[in-house]
C-alpha cells in the first residue's frame, strides 16, 4: 500500500514539476529591463543581420523619417497632399493670428509659427496625418506663466524674448525625452486629466475672448473665471454694442458651418475655410466701415517677409530664467501629450503606426528651430489635423505645402490682414473652444469610473477657478495617488472551480463554484513590492480566518496563484518567509502556482524555494489541487490507522 502511495506521489510530482533554470545574471536582467522600458517596440530588431551600410541607412531612416517615405513618393500622392496642404493653410492663417493674440505676442509671430516648424516636421515627423501649428491651451499657459514675471503691456519686448526662451526650453526638453526614450513620462497625463484640463482651458479662453467680443481696452492679467468676469463687468463703460453685434454675426456663421460639418462630414471644407472667410470679410468690413471709429479694434500693421532670426533674443538672465523654464517644461509635456495622442488617434483610423519617441524628437527639433526663427510653441492641434485628414492627406508632405503657402502669405499677403478685427479673432477662438468641452466623454467617465470622473473634475474646476498649472498639478497628483493606492493595496481574490470544468475563477464574479474542504485558493494579481507586501500578508491571513469561520473546518492547504505577479522585491520575498513562519505552526502548507521567471529567480536566489520545497510548486491550479487531495487522503488514512491502534 505504501509503495502504491509513493508511486502515485511520484506521478503527481513528475507531471506538475516546475522547471527552474539558473537565475540570469544582473547584467542580463538589467539589459532586459532597460530594453522593455525604453525599447518596447524593438525598432532596430531587423538590422542585426544587415550589412554595415544598410544598418546606417536603417538608423538614419528611423531618426529622419523623410528618408524612408520620400524615395517612394510620387505625383499621385502629391495631388492629395497638395489639396490638403492648401486647405490647412487656409485654416492656419486665421488660427495663427488668433492664437498669437491669445499668447499676447505680435500677430505676425503666429504666422511665422506655421512656416518653419512645418518644414522641420516634414523632415522628422513620423505621422502621416498630423498637421502642426499653434494651439490655444499652450498659448494661454505661456501667456499666464510668463505674464506672472513680466507684464506684456509694460515690457512687450522682454515678454516676447521670454516666450522665445520658453519655446527653446520646450524644444530641448522634448528632444531629450525622445532621445532617451522617456515617453513614459507623458503617460502620467491620464485621459481623464487631459479631458478635464482641455475643458477647463476652453472655459477660461471663451470668457477671455469676451474682451475682444465687447471691444474692451482694459482687462485683467489673470486667467481664472472669477477674475475674468470681474474685469468684464468692472469695465462696462468700455462695452461697444457695434463690436458685440459683429461678434454675434461671425460666431453664428462659424457655429453654423460646424453644424453643417457634423451633419454631413463631406462638407468638412466649409468649416475649414470658415475662419479664413471670417477674417477676409472682417478685414473688408473694417476697412470700408472704418471700424476703429466705432469701437471695432483691428490687428494693426503686419510687415512683409519671412521669419527673421531670433537667436539674439533668447534671454538667459537669472532674474527671469525661472519663468520660461517652468513654462517650457509644463507646456512641453502638455504639447507632447496632445500631439502624440492626436497623431495616434488618426493613425488608428488608417491602420497606421506612430512612434511616440520619434514624435517627441520631431516636436522638440521644430520648437528648437522655431525659437531661433521668431516662432513660439507648436505641436499637433486637433482641429488642423482633422481638416488635414478629411482633405485626404497621404504623407507629411501636406505640412510642407502648408509651409510654402504660409511663405507666400508672409512675402506678399501679410499686410492685407492688418485690418483683421479683433472681434473676428475672438469668435474664431470661441467657436474652436466649444469643441474642446467634451460633455459626452465626461458623462461616460461618470458611468464607467467615478474616480476618473473626479480626476477630470479636479482638472476642470482647478484650471477654470484657480490657475492652469495648479489645476493640472492637482489632477496629476490625484491620478498618481490613485496609482500608489493600487500599488499599496494589491488585488487578491479567492478562486473556485466552475462546475463541470477545470477552470478556476473569482468567486465574486462566479458565486457558485465547486470547493474542496481544507483547500483555500487565492490569486495575487499585481506586483508585490514594499508598499503592498504587508497588506498582502494581512489580507491572506484574513482570507484564511474567513474561510475557517464559514466552513467551520481548518484550512490545511493554501494555494497561491502567482501568474499575475509580474515582479517582486526583497520586502515581498520576506513577506513570503513571514507567511510561512506564521502558517507552519498552524499546520497550513503553502503551494505556489505558475510563478513568473522574474519572481521565480528571486525566490531561488533568496532560498525561499529550498525552504518551501520544490514539490510545492506547480504549473496549474488543477495540478496543485490534485496534490492537495492526495495529501489530504494520506492524512485521513494515517488518522484512521492511529484510531485503530488506539482501539
Amino acid at each position: 500500500m505504501e509503495q502504491h502511495d509513493q508511486t502515485q506521489s511520484q506521478a503527481i510530482t513528475s507531471t506538475t514539476k516546475v522547471i527552474f533554470s539558473n537565475p540570469r545574471g544582473f547584467g542580463a536582467t538589467l539589459r532586459s529591463d532597460l530594453k522593455e522600458t525604453f525599447f518596447p517596440d524593438d525598432p532596430f530588431k531587423n538590422l542585426g543581420n544587415q550589412l554595415p551600410l544598410r544598418r546606417v541607412r536603417g538608423v538614419l531612416e528611423y531618426f529622419v523619417p523623410v528618408f524612408e517615405w520620400a524615395p517612394r513618393y510620387d505625383l499621385k500622392l502629391f495631388r492629395y497632399d497638395f489639396l490638403a496642404g492648401v486647405t490647412i493653410a487656409s485654416l492656419a492663417i486665421p488660427q495663427g493670428i488668433s492664437y498669437a493674440n491669445l499668447a499676447k505676442v505680435p500677430p505676425i509671430i503666429g504666422l511665422y509659427s506655421s512656416f518653419v516648424p512645418a518644414i522641420v516636421y516634414t523632415i522628422f515627423g513620423s505621422s502621416q496625418n498630423l498637421a502642426v501649428g499653434t494651439v490655444a491651451a499652450c498659448s494661454l499657459l505661456l501667456s499666464e506663466t510668463i505674464g506672472e514675471k513680466v507684464s506684456q503691456l509694460e515690457n512687450p519686448t522682454l515678454y516676447l524674448h521670454l516666450i522665445f526662451t520658453a519655446t527653446l526650453f520646450t524644444g530641448i526638453f522634448q528632444t531629450v525625452l525622445g532621445l532617451l526614450r522617456l515617453g513614459i513620462l507623458v503617460d502620467f497625463l491620464s485621459h481623464s486629466t487631459i479631458t478635464g484640463f482641455m475643458g477647463g482651458t476652453a472655459i477660461i479662453i471663451i470668457f477671455q475672448q469676451l474682451k475682444g467680443f465687447f471691444g474692451l481696452k482694459h482687462f485683467t492679467q489673470k486667467t481664472d473665471v472669477i477674475s475674468v468676469l470681474h474685469a468684464i463687468f468692472a469695465n462696462r463703460d468700455e462695452w461697444h454694442w457695434q463690436s458685440a453685434i459683429v461678434g454675434i454675426i461671425f460666431l453664428s456663421f462659424l457655429l453654423f458651418t460646424r453644424y453643417l460639418k457634423n451633419k454631413n462630414p463631406k462638407l468638412f471644407w466649409v468649416s475649414a475655410v470658415a475662419p479664413l472667410v471670417t477674417v477676409l470679410v472682417g478685414c473688408l468690413f473694417a476697412y470700408v466701415a472704418h471700424g476703429e471709429k466705432h469701437g471695432i479694434q483691428i490687428v494693426g500693421h503686419l510687415k512683409k517677409g519671412i521669419n527673421p532670426p531670433s537667436i539674439k533674443d533668447i534671454n538667459f538672465d537669472p532674474k527671469y530664467i525661472a519663468a520660461p523654464l517652468k513654462a517650457g517644461i509644463i507646456t512641453g509635456i502638455l504639447a507632447l501629450a496632445e500631439g502624440i495622442a492626436i497623431g495616434r488617434s488618426f493613425a488608428l483610423l488608417k491602420n497606421q503606426k506612430v512612434d511616440g519617441n520619434k514624435e517627441m524628437i520631431a516636436f522638440g527639433l521644430m520648437n528648437i528651430v522655431g525659437s531661433l526663427t521668431s516662432c513660439y510653441l507648436t505641436t499637433g492641434p486637433f482641429s488642423k489635423t482633422a481638416v488635414n485628414v478629411n482633405a485626404g492627406c497621404k504623407t507629411q508632405m501636406s505640412n510642407l505645402v502648408m509651409a510654402l503657402c504660409m511663405m507666400l502669405t508672409l512675402l506678399f499677403l501679410a499686410p492685407l490682414f492688418s485690418y483683421t478685427p479683433l472681434v473676428a479673432l475672438s469668435t474664431i477662438i470661441m467657436s474652436a473652444m466649444f469643441g474642446l468641452i467634451d460633455y459626452e466623454k465626461m458623462y461616460h467617465m461618470f458611468k464607467v469610473d467615478k474616480y476618473d470622473f473626479i480626476i477630470c473634475l479636479v482638472a476642470f474646476f482647478g484650471v477654470a477657478f484657480i490657475s492652469m498649472d495648479v489645476g493640472l498639478g492637482l489632477s496629476v497628483g490625484l491620478a498618481i495617488i490613485r496609482s500608489m493606492l493600487y500599488a499599496a493595496r494589491p488585488e487578491t481574490s479567492k478562486l473556485g472551480k466552475l462546475p463541470g470544468t477545470e477552470l478556476y475563477r473569482d468567486i465574486k464574479q462566479y458565486p457558485m463554484p465547486d470547493e474542496t474542504p481544507g483547500i483555500l485558493i487565492l490569486e495575487l494579481g499585481s506586483p508585490i513590492c514594499f508598499s503592498g507586501s504587508s497588506y498582502v500578508r494581512e489580507r491572506i491571513m484574513r482570507w484564511i480566518r474567513d474561510e475557517e469561520s464559514i466552513k467551520d473546518s481548518p484550512v490545511e492547504h493554501l494555494v497561491l496563484d502567482l501568474g499575475g505577479v509580474t515582479g517582486i522585491d526583497m520586502t515581498g520575498i520576506e513577506m513570503f518567509f513571514e507567511l510561512k513562519r506564521i502558517l507552519d505552526p498552524k499546520g497550513i502548507k503553502i503551494l505556489l502556482v505558475n510563478p513568473r521567471i522574474q519572481v521565480a529567480e528571486k525566490m531561488m536566489a533568496s532560498n525561499f524555494i529550498n525552504t518551501l520545497g520544490e514539490e510545492s510548486l506547480f504549473l496549474t491550479i488543477p495540478d496543485a489541487i490534485q496534490a492537495c487531495k492526495f495529501r489530504l487522503s494520506g492524512s485521513d488514512k494515517k488518522n484512521e490507522l492511529r484510531s485503530v491502534d488506539v482501539v
